[in-house]
């Protein structure tokens, strides 16, 4: 059988034999295919392979006219906000109409059946030998071969993942085979046409301060110098706004940017997602990617690593704004669930969508840097991302990149849309259950906390006590966090917590009322009263705060 041929040609291990038998089923049960005769792997022919060594090297012409570039091929970008061509010369899906030569999906053989889609998930399956190989049959497979999101994954399953430092060589393919620039190889690949492996370069190039230009006046964030806690209690604990003059004092707003933090911290571990890298690694990575959704550094352990004093005080490094008041978290101790970060990134990095954990509220105070945030309360339908039924899952399949290209003017539509930019200096709210994307317009570092003010109570009750399975956070041993957190409160402040519950009871009985209406199951007192005329709405006061019906 081929596949046989295949499997020996390409060196595939035995943990990756499950490809090739997805491969063969799709053919098999394909009328049109019968066989793999037309690809043509030959992975070891001086005319095809660019180097039997372990390293990639350059070269002139293949057999059959495939011209290699140098790694410096580069076609630079035409204007300030243009997209540059692709270093292989790969074009867009519908360019191939335009196209006058032969296309280099011809010469996939009966693999042509696979839609790119489906062949850039088979390929995930393939070790770092297999899919270096495969991508020297042909130009479509070098095209796909070469796609860094799949060196991602061989990186986080091999012994790299494991490491804290090493040498950042620009890419996940070139950092995991050991290649220097100058010992890369690309062929020219002018005449491959897939959406699958050009829109993520235009969404790693696309210019963000575009998007957060021009901003609706309805729509911009509320910019203050400073607030008093009474008035933030009182007005605006349910509102995102931003403070000009609040972190001034802070002594790392004197003394941290990116450069300082590398010769104070170079050898200090840091949680990047998926990674923990020494800062110096992670700052290689930081000034020399082209990812479309970049890592970004978020770790909850900083303080303890970096051996900071937070709280006011002789020698601290920062403290918590007043305005923002107590804390109700803080009666939890050390039982209390992650609840500071330290975020630092490169430009394009950032959070998609999200609520913050446990029905909390936020604040984000940026150090260096500027970030920009689009804002939703929590009951609207932002554009392009998907809640499960108990929202306990969110799905949003596209990078921030292709979110703003996709969505965002039709989220910036929406009368509920919120936006701004966060400068160095300044520190934004983030209200309790409000949706938000953030995205880095530049290189930066940022704190932020999580914490629940008295004003949202009975919603952090609510979501400990009702949703369970999406408390995060808490350690372990913490089998129960909603009893716990009453019990605190029972014995610190009994009468809060009354009357917390007295709040989240009657939530829920207009919660409940309102469907009985939607249902039709109210009693006739329930109703409104009927008016002349049609009119569509569920007929609630303004008084009820807004709540997705269960």
């Amino acid at each position: 059988m081929v596949i046989k041929v295949v499997a020996k040609l390409v060196s595939i291990s035995p943990s990756r034999v499950n490809l090739l038998f997805r491969l063969e089923v799709i053919i098999a049960n394909n009328p049109t295919t019968a066989k793999l005769s037309r690809i043509h792997l030959l992975p070891m022919s001086p005319h095809r392979v660019l180097s039997s060594s372990p390293q990639d090297t350059t070269g002139t012409v293949t057999k059959g006219g495939s011209h290699l570039l140098a790694d410096d091929h580069v076609v630079g970008f035409e204007s300030e906000s243009s997209i540059p061509s692709h270093p292989l010369g790969i074009k867009p899906l519908g360019n191939k109409y335009f196209h006058e030569g032969r296309d280099a999906r011809g010469f996939l053989g009966n693999l042509q059946v696979l839609p790119d889609e489906l062949l850039s998930q088979l390929l995930e399956f393939l070790d770092s030998r297999s899919l270096r190989l495969l991508g020297y049959t042909c130009r479509f497979l070098f095209a796909f071969c070469l796609s860094d999101d799949l060196w991602k994954i061989i990186f986080l399953e091999s012994e790299f993942a494991k490491k804290t430092s090493f040498t950042w060589q620009g890419s996940w393919r070139t950092t995991v085979l050991g290649l220097s620039p100058e010992q890369q190889a690309r062929i020219e690949c002018n005449n491959v046409f897939s959406d699958v492996l050009h829109r993520p370069f235009v969404c790693s190039y696309i210019t963000l301060k575009r998007y957060a230009a021009s901003i609706p006046a309805a729509n911009g964030i509320q910019r203050l110098e400073n607030l008093s806690y009474s008035d933030f209690a009182a007005s605006w604990s349910n509102t995102p706004f931003i403070l000009t003059r609040c972190i001034q004092d802070w002594p790392v707003c004197k003394t941290w940017n990116i450069e300082s933090l590398r010769e104070l911290y170079s050898d200090v571990s840091f949680r990047a997602e998926a990674v923990d890298w020494s800062f110096s690694t992670y700052c290689q990575y930081m000034m020399n990617n082209h990812d479309e959704s970049p890592l970004y550094l978020f770790d909850k352990q900083f303080a303890e690593k970096m051996r900071l004093e937070v709280g006011k005080g002789e020698g601290t490094a920062y403290w918590k704004p007043d305005c923002f008041g107590p804390d109700l978290f803080e009666l939890l101790g050390p039982e209390r669930p992650a609840h500071r970060w330290l975020i630092i990134g490169p430009e394009r990095s950032g959070s998609t969508f999200h609520k913050d954990p446990n029905a909390t509220s936020a604040w984000n105070a940026v150090i260096q840097g500027a970030k920009y945030w689009i804002m939703f309360p929590p009951s609207v339908s932002v554009p392009g991302v998907y809640v499960s039924e108990d929202n306990s899952e969110v799905t949003s399949p596209l990078s921030i990149a292709e979110w703003l290209l996709e969505f965002h003017a039709e989220a910036r539509q929406l009368r509920e849309c919120r936006e701004g930019i966060c400068r160095a200096g300044e520190i934004l709210h983030v209200p309790s259950g409000w949706w938000h994307l953030v995205v880095n317009l530049e290189a930066g570092i940022a704190l932020t906390q999580n914490f629940v003010p008295r004003s949202h109570l009975s919603d952090v009750l609510s979501f400990l006590r009702d949703r369970p399975e999406q408390v995060t956070g808490f350690k372990k041993e913490i089998e129960d966090p909603y009893n716990l957190f009453v019990d605190r409160l029972r014995a610190e402040d009994p009468e809060l917590l009354e009357s917390g519950l007295r709040e989240l009871a009657e939530k829920q009985t207009a919660k409940k009322r309102r469907w009985d209406i939607v249902v039709g199951n109210s009693t006739e007192e329930d109703q409104p009263s009927k008016k002349s005329g049609f009119s569509f709405g569920f007929g609630f006061g303004d008084d009820i705060d807004e709540e997705e019906i269960p």
